[in-house]
């Protein structure tokens, strides 16, 4: 059987005025305050990396891509009405200089191959 799963995707579109400190405060001061969330089972903080395809593709633009994974969509919904986001948005401010655009997005995870 599948494992199922709903994901949290928190996506960061553009440039940090300085990457390492953005980075940085997002690890260390951003991320404590996301795994309050009440039943957040996950945390994973995706970067970009160098990378060559041989087909055609465009790369996408992102600087921060996070994923934060719950057991359900009513656990979801109980961590983004949750006083720990409220203090995670208040956070939100406070992080160094950011251009782009954030985007949240709430999928079903559904687990379709594993080795």
């Amino acid at each position: 059987m599948d494992a199922v799963s709903v994901s949290y995707f928190v996506r960061y579109e553009g440039k940090a005025e300085s990457p390492q400190e953005f980075l940085e405060h997002y690890r260390e001061q951003h991320v404590p305050l996301l795994a309050r969330f009440p039943r957040i089972r996950r945390i994973l903080l995706h970067t970009p990396t160098p990378w060559r395809d041989a087909y055609p593709v465009k790369p996408d633009t992102f600087a921060i891509l996070v994923q934060m994974e719950f057991d359900s969509l009513a656990d979801l919904e109980a961590a983004v009405g949750s006083q720990a986001r409220a203090e995670a948005r208040r956070d939100f401010g406070r992080m160094p200089p950011f251009q782009g655009v954030v985007y949240h997005t709430a999928a079903v995870s559904e687990e379709v191959f594993s080795q």
